[in-house]
């Protein structure tokens, strides 16, 4: 069987990470996005085509020609016009039956070998917010409509992106969309019209549209992995929890570790830190003394100096925070945490969010980092800082 993974787009919703690597790249845990959707499909697919755009070269070098046994093939999307535009890239090289997935969400195999027991077939979730996704009406064992975020969804159960389809789909004519963009499911609903479509209900699947959605993710992408202790851990370290340490990394004396703790290669942490909560930290970090970090995400060669605080925060790749930095993560009136994405004011729906910390920052001694404030990197004159004030 053969899969189509669409990871061409620039994920403008997903700054400051998304403006140094595409969206698909992100790593949480030692794997990214892709690797995990990749890992997801071994045993079901033979063959994946991936359409690429943005930052291509980088999927290219991390991914390669064959994943674990599955051969890759590269298909260009040149040109932006959409998810049915990317799709539509891939007919040529079809045999006939494909699945479809995004490549910036969480799938797992269980769900995935559920849905292909079903042809034609969509996978769908249960979701508390139905207005955000692409709401799917059921009758029966089917699908009768898909609509796009309605302001008043009859039912909650979203469109998750992950699709198991006939070829001859891709026959049909589709128009440019409202937003000037040929969508796929304009491709299912003309489908629907003559054919029926079988829907599965998926037990987990993440949705990564902003980055602090990831933090939704964590503890379920924790639980898949190995337990395992391949560093050296000093004496007179308390470990309460499941730890995850990577070789080459040492955790020195005096270091609380608490909860669901992944801590990648040639890492140096503490002594004397607090790490706890759902946390991942990268190949290549530096934690110092009296640091704490609680539900963060830390990427490779980052470095947090001593006396400081990181909360529920994402801080990028090659990052140095200096001493004595405070990421707050809690508004003064207890209110979910907002931001600006594309200029407009976002509710993250998140109670506590920190700071999101592009790659290649560095901030200075003593700084303190207001809930949800957004800091990147000049795209141009790496490394450099532009700090945008974007909260309201």
């Amino acid at each position: 069987m053969q899969a189509i993974i669409l990871a061409s787009g620039q994920g403008t919703r997903f700054v400051p990470f998304s403006i140094t690597k595409p969206k698909p790249l992100f790593s949480v845990f030692g794997q990214s996005i892709l690797e995990h959707n990749l890992n997801a499909l071994i045993g079901i697919v033979d063959e994946v085509l991936i359409i690429i755009g943005y930052k291509k070269e980088q999927v290219k070098e991390l991914i390669g020609n064959k994943y674990k046994g599955i051969k890759i093939k590269y298909i260009d999307q040149d040109e932006q016009t959409g998810t049915g535009a990317a799709a539509k890239l891939a007919a040529p090289y079809l045999k006939d039956k494909f699945l479809l997935l995004n490549g910036d969400d969480y799938y797992f195999q269980e769900d995935i070998k559920r849905a292909i027991n079903n042809f034609p077939s969509i996978l769908v979730k249960e979701h508390s917010n139905p207005s955000a996704f692409g709401v799917v009406s059921v009758l029966d064992a089917k699908v009768v409509d898909l609509i796009e975020k309605p302001v008043n969804p009859s039912t909650n159960l979203v469109n998750t992106g992950l699709y198991y389809l006939p070829k001859s789909i891709f026959e049909f004519q589709i128009e440019k969309s409202l937003r000037g963009e040929y969508e796929f499911t304009d491709y299912l609903r003309l489908f629907l019209e003559k054919n029926d479509l079988y829907f599965t209900i998926a037990q987990n699947w993440f949705p990564a549209s902003y980055p602090w959605d990831i933090f939704n993710a964590l503890p379920m992408l924790f639980q898949e992995k190995e337990k395992i202790n391949q560093g050296i851990i000093e004496s007179n370290v308390e470990i309460k929890g499941d730890i995850i340490v990577g070789k080459g990394s040492v955790i020195k004396s005096g270091a609380y570790l608490e909860g669901l703790v992944y801590i990648g290669e040639n890492c140096v942490v503490g002594p004397n830190c607090f790490i706890h909560g759902v946390t991942s930290i990268g190949n290549y970090c530096h934690i110092g003394n009296a640091v704490e970090i609680k539900n963060s995400i830390l990427g490779n060669y980052t470095n947090v100096a001593h006396l400081s605080y990181v909360g529920d925060s994402i801080i990028g790749d090659n990052c140095n925070l200096a001493a004595g930095i405070i990421t707050a993560n809690l508004r003064h009136d207890n209110a979910n945490v907002k931001t600006k994405v594309k200029g407009n004011l976002v509710d993250t729906q998140r109670n506590k969010l920190g700071a999101l910390i592009g790659d290649n920052v560095k901030i200075g001694v003593g700084t303190l980092i207001n809930p949800g404030r957004k800091i990147w990197p000049n795209k141009t004159t790496l490394p450099g800082l532009i700090v945008k004030d974007d909260i309201e």
